[in-house]
C-alpha cells in the first residue's frame, strides 16, 4: 500500500513537469473522446452489427432433405434381372424434400430480428449517459482542486510573509516565538494539503484517461469554464422523462420486441407446406417411375402448449416490464425535484459567501495585519483572521463542488448530456 502511494506520488511530479506543454481539454472533447474510444461503447457497436446481420437471415427456407436407396427390392437378387419370367423386380430410388414455411411466420420473425438491436441501441446510449455522468464528476472535481489549490498557494505565500517578518520582529521583541511555531505548523500543514490536491488532481487524470481509452498518464489539463443550469423551466412530468431516457426507451423497446416475439409465436399455428419428389431407377425391363407428393403440417393441441406458454410468458413480462418502466419514472421525478430544491439553495449559499461572507472575513483579516505592522495587534488576531478566510474559501469552493455534483446528477437524470 505504501509503495502505491510512493508510486502515485512520483506520476504526478512526472506529470507535473510535463504539464507546460499539457494540452488543454474542454469537457466537450472530453466527452467527444468517450464516446469515440471507450471499449464498452465500441462492444455496443459490435453486438448491435452483430444483432443487424443476423436479422439478414431471419427469411431463410430450411434446407431440402436428400434421401436415396432401395424401394420395394426383393431381397432374392435374382429376381431382380429380367427373364422368361417376368420383367425384373425392384428400384434404386433418389428423393428430395422441401418444406415451404408460411410467409407470415417468416414475416413475424424477421421483425422479431430485425427490432433486437433497437434494445442495444437504447442501452448503449444509456451507457453513454452515466459515463458522461462520471467523466463530468471528475473534470467538475478537477476544477475546484484547480481553484482549491490557487487558494492554498496563494495562503502558503502569505504564511511565509507573515513568518519571515515575524522572524525579523521577534530580534527586537516585537513578536512571540509561540506565534512563530503556530505559523509554521500552519504553512507545513497548508504544504501537506497543497500535495493532497495534487495527488488527487493525479487520480482525476488517470480516471479520465481510463474512460477516453488513452495513456492512463497522458499530461493534459482542463480549462476553467462552467455554467449552472436553470432549473425555473425544468419539465418533471413522466411523459418529457420517457422521451429523454434511454433507460425508459430501452424498456419500451424491450415491450415491442416482446410483442413481436407473441406475433411469432402466433403465427407457429398456421400451417406450413412442403413437396416431396422421387424417382425410381428400376431393374430389369420396369419402366421408370416417380413420386410427387405435397405434405402439411397441421398444429394440433398437443404440439402447440410451448408456444401458448411462451406467448402467456411475454404478456407476463411485459407487464413487469411495465411496473419497472414506472419505477424508474417515479424514482427520477422524485430525485430531480429534490436535487433541484438542493441546487437552488446551494446555488444561494455560494452567492452569500462570495459576496459577504469571505470579503466581509478579508477585511477583517487585512485590518489585523494593518494593526500588527503597526503594533497595536497581535499575530494570534492575524493567523486566526487569515484562518477565518481560508476556511470560509475551502467552505465556498465546496459549495460550488456541491453545486456541481447536484448539476451533473439533475443533468444524468433528465440524460439532456
Amino acid at each position: 500500500m505504501q509503495n502505491s502511494k510512493y508510486f502515485i506520488v512520483l506520476i504526478c511530479l512526472v506529470l507535473g513537469f510535463a504539464n507546460s506543454n499539457a494540452q488543454t481539454l474542454s469537457l466537450e472533447e472530453v466527452l467527444n473522446n468517450i464516446k469515440t474510444n471507450n471499449p464498452q461503447l465500441k462492444m455496443y457497436d459490435a453486438e448491435i452489427q452483430s444483432m443487424d446481420v443476423a436479422a439478414s437471415g431471419a427469411k431463410s427456407w430450411m434446407p431440402p432433405q436428400v434421401e436415396t436407396g432401395f424401394f420395394m427390392t426383393p431381397y432374392n437378387t435374382k429376381l431382380w434381372k429380367a427373364n422368361e419370367m417376368g420383367t425384373g423386380m425392384g428400384n434404386y430410388m433418389v428423393g428430395v424434400t422441401q418444406m415451404i414455411p408460411n410467409s407470415s411466420r417468416l414475416k413475424a420473425e424477421s421483425n422479431y430480428m430485425n427490432a433486437m438491436s433497437s434494445v442495444e441501441v437504447e442501452n448503449k446510449n444509456y451507457t453513454i449517459s452515466q459515463l458522461n455522468a462520471l467523466a463530468k464528476t471528475n473534470y467538475y472535481q478537477w476544477l475546484v482542486l484547480n481553484k482549491k489549490l490557487k487558494v492554498a498557494k496563494d495562503n502558503l505565500l502569505l504564511l511565509d510573509y507573515m513568518i519571515k517578518s515575524m522572524e525579523i520582529r521577534y530580534k527586537y521583541s516585537m513578536d512571540k516565538m509561540s506565534a512563530h511555531y503556530k505559523a509554521t505548523a500552519r504553512f507545513s500543514e497548508l504544504e501537506n494539503t497543497i500535495l493532497m490536491m495534487e495527488n488527487e488532481i493525479c487520480q482525476k487524470r488517470v480516471t479520465l484517461n481510463t474512460l477516453m481509452a488513452r495513456d492512463k498518464n497522458a499530461a493534459f489539463e482542463i480549462n476553467s469554464s462552467f455554467k449552472f443550469i436553470d432549473v425555473n423551466g425544468m419539465q418533471l412530468d413522466t411523459a418529457s422523462l420517457s422521451k429523454s431516457r434511454s433507460d425508459v426507451k430501452a424498456i419500451e423497446k424491450t415491450i415491442a420486441l416482446n410483442q413481436l416475439k407473441i406475433e411469432s409465436e402466433k403465427a407457429k399455428f398456421l400451417p406450413e407446406f412442403g413437396i416431396k419428389y422421387d424417382h425410381m431407377f428400376a431393374f430389369g425391363q420396369q419402366p421408370q417411375q416417380f413420386s410427387l407428393m405435397g405434405m402439411i403440417t397441421i398444429p394440433m393441441p398437443w404440439s402447440t402448449k410451448m408456444n401458448k406458454a411462451n406467448i402467456n410468458s411475454f404478456k407476463i413480462k411485459n407487464e413487469s416490464l411495465n411496473w419497472q418502466k414506472q419505477m424508474i419514472l417515479n424514482e427520477a421525478t422524485g430525485m430531480i425535484s429534490g436535487m433541484t430544491n438542493e441546487l437552488s439553495s446551494l446555488k444561494k449559499q455560494y452567492e452569500i459567501a462570495e459576496k459577504t461572507i469571505i470579503p466581509t472575513l478579508r477585511g477583517s483579516y487585512d485590518a489585523s495585519v494593518l494593526a500588527w505592522q503597526n503594533n497595536t495587534g497581535d499575530l494570534f488576531d492575524v493567523l486566526d483572521a487569515w484562518e477565518a478566510v481560508n476556511m470560509a474559501q475551502m467552505e465556498s469552493l465546496n459549495k460550488l463542488q456541491a453545486i456541481l455534483t447536484a448539476k451533473v446528477e439533475i443533468e444524468r437524470q433528465l440524460e439532456t448530456n
